[in-house]
């Protein structure tokens, strides 16, 4: 049985558990999964890019890229986001960091 001196302490570690979770991604406004936005690098001519990660089919993994696929229907109407990385190390925390992200969404 637990007191009610303990709730708040326990409320308080919970808090600072997820504010530590959340502090490691990117900033996310609590939300949906839905609609729960991840930054993509700037393309060549400097436009600021963002993915919804609620509708990423497939992510693949390279020596040289990180390639994720989204927004697939029929009759091929899905689109693809490149990231460039110099290893597969690299390409493991760019997808560590997209985990964290969607994590926070829920």
């Amino acid at each position: 049985m637990i007191r009610r001196a303990a709730i708040p302490l326990l409320g308080a570690a919970a808090f600072a558990l997820i504010g530590t979770r959340v502090a490691n991604a990117q900033p996310v406004t609590p939300g949906s999964t839905a609609f729960c936005l991840y930054e993509i690098p700037v393309d060549e001519a400097g436009k600021r890019r963002w993915i919804n990660l609620g509708i990423v089919q497939y992510v693949e993994a390279t020596r040289t890229e990180l390639k994720i696929s989204y927004g697939g229907g029929g009759f091929g109407s899905g689109h693809d986001v490149k990231i460039a990385v110099a290893s597969m190390d690299e390409a493991s925390a760019v997808l560590e960091k997209i985990r964290r992200v969607a994590a926070a969404c829920r």
